[in-house]
């Protein structure tokens, strides 16, 4: 069985880099520079984060944080992701969650074994949005986005992410993307949080916009939803 510490999991990293690709994305992360990316493709992380998966050794690698290249922190939240048994994958899961520092790793790490352990992680989710770390509310928000508009859905949940005020750019988008989900799935519920106003300005609009944008509105509902935009005052711009 292999032995997936650290420095060997660098090297198979660098056999799969891809120079052109490395630049591209330094531009599309901010806080990420080509000093700290290798250049792997998502599709190649997913493969190498099962075979470590399948190997089983891989405990220092998980230990040894933070991790120095953004590939390694995709590659920790791939072979999360993949984890079977739900304990251990929540276990690791919040150890990694305080070194989440960018969108990329926050949103494609979604633990399969959650499907089936909802109200287990419900408790998990109330805690990861009153946290103060960017990443980690973003992450709660997307587990709600993720789990809990469709058959699990409850009103409590949107008036839990209407309820989140932050100064991040990084939370405000995910809360205007969750409306916008919300919207889609669940029109005639949430449709009051956008007509009462009960999120900010910057974010109430962009959710309105994220939702005009989406081929799951109908054109009625885009039309209408318009006319619901708040003409922003000064300081109510993000950048």
């Amino acid at each position: 069985m292999a032995n997936y510490d650290t420095i060997k999991i660098q090297e198979e990293l660098f056999t799969r880099q891809d120079i052109k690709y490395r630049d591209f994305q330094a531009g599309l992360i901010p806080g990420k520079t080509s000093e700290v990316m290798i250049g792997v493709r998502t599709p190649q992380l997913r493969a190498l984060a099962k075979e470590i998966s399948k190997a089983g050794d891989y405990e220092e690698f998980l230990r040894d944080l933070p991790h120095k290249y953004f590939d390694e922190d995709q590659l920790h939240a791939f072979i999360i992701s993949g984890i079977k048994d739900y304990d251990r994958a929540m276990e690791e899961l919040e150890a990694f969650l305080p070194y989440v520092d960018n969108w990329a790793t926050c949103d494609q790490m979604s633990p399969k074994v959650f499907k089936k352990h909802k109200m287990e992680l419900l408790k998990h989710i109330e805690e990861w949005i009153k946290s103060d770390k960017t990443y980690t509310i973003r992450f709660g928000i997307g587990m709600l986005m993720e789990h809990f508009l469709d058959e699990d859905y409850d009103i409590k949940y949107p008036k839990m992410v209407a309820a989140l005020r932050s100064d991040e750019y990084y939370v405000n988008m995910m809360i205007a993307w969750y409306f916008a989900t919300a919207l889609a799935k669940q029109y005639d519920s949430i449709l009051p949080f956008i007509e009462g106003k009960k999120l900010d300005v910057w974010t109430h609009n962009k959710a309105i916009q994220k939702a005009v944008e989406s081929y799951r509105i109908t054109p009625e509902q885009k039309e209408y939803l318009k006319t619901l935009k708040i003409k922003a005052k000064k300081g109510d711009n993000r950048k």
